[in-house]
């Protein structure tokens, strides 16, 4: 929960110990707010709106606010800054599961899913160098996958991104079942977890090095089977090279 907060919430103040905390998120996923709302021992609220957003006509969001000062002030304390956030946030100085709070980021800025080619991937993207590195280490501890730490030169973000079996170790370690997560990240985390890889490709036949003596072979050998008997190789790479010799697509051998 702190995680996703740290992410995807907003915590303001104003005078005479005023403030709020709000969450705004598609209103598909209100679930996860109404969670929200029960874990927490304090007063709060969520409400919806309907608006034109410069990604669609009509949007419909979740807003779930928190005014409490106590409760305010204990996520402050945690790691939950007031106004802009996004490249100072970082793992609260407590103890807590790693899986558990990582999740939390990812639900509210990453992605998990599948590409087009059918790999699973999970991705995050932050500005914060600290939750950049949180995630590469332990995502490094569970899966092997090394990742450098760097911001694009576009708009220095961080884009971290897992796929194929390191995202399938990933998934099972942050989406375990009964885990406090948006719902349909879950659902396409569990289909992850039971991915299987498709079985590779044969290799293709070994690529053949013509030399001056083979050539040679092609041209004295009375027959294509006879020089194909001869050099081992196949009747069409020997077809194949005997008309590039006799068209001068290649040098004949001295």
């Amino acid at each position: 929960m702190f995680g996703f907060l740290q992410a995807d919430g907003h915590l303001s103040q104003q005078s005479r110990q005023r403030g709020r905390l709000t969450v705004e998120i598609n209103a598909r996923d209100v679930d996860l707010l109404r969670r929200f709302q029960t874990l927490t021992p304090y007063n709060s609220s969520i409400t919806e709106r309907t608006r034109s957003t410069n990604f669609a006509e009509i949007h419909t969001s979740a807003t779930w606010t928190l005014c409490s000062l106590e409760a305010r002030t204990k996520l402050n304390e945690l790691g939950l800054p007031y106004g802009r956030k996004s490249k100072t946030i970082a793992p609260p100085c407590v103890d807590f599961p790693p899986n558990d709070y990582l999740r939390g980021v990812i639900d509210a800025d990453g992605s998990v899913g599948f590409t087009k080619q059918g790999l699973p991937f999970i991705s995050l993207t932050t500005q914060s160098t600290a939750i950049g590195a949180y995630l590469c280490s332990h995502a490094q501890s569970v899966t092997g996958a090394e990742r450098t730490l760097k911001r694009n030169t576009r708009d220095g973000i961080y884009n971290l991104i897992y796929v194929g079996k390191a995202a399938q170790k990933l998934a099972v370690f942050l989406y375990y079942p009964g885990c406090l997560s948006l719902e349909r990240k879950q659902t396409t985390a569990e289909s992850i977890a039971t991915w299987v890889p498709s079985p590779r490709k044969k290799p293709g036949p070994e690529r053949i090095v013509w030399t001056a003596e083979k050539d040679k072979v092609l041209l004295s050998t009375s027959t294509v089977d006879d020089a194909c008997a001869e050099l081992g190789h196949s009747r069409n790479a020997c077809r194949a090279r005997l008309t590039k010799l006799l068209d001068g697509l290649v040098p004949l051998p001295a």
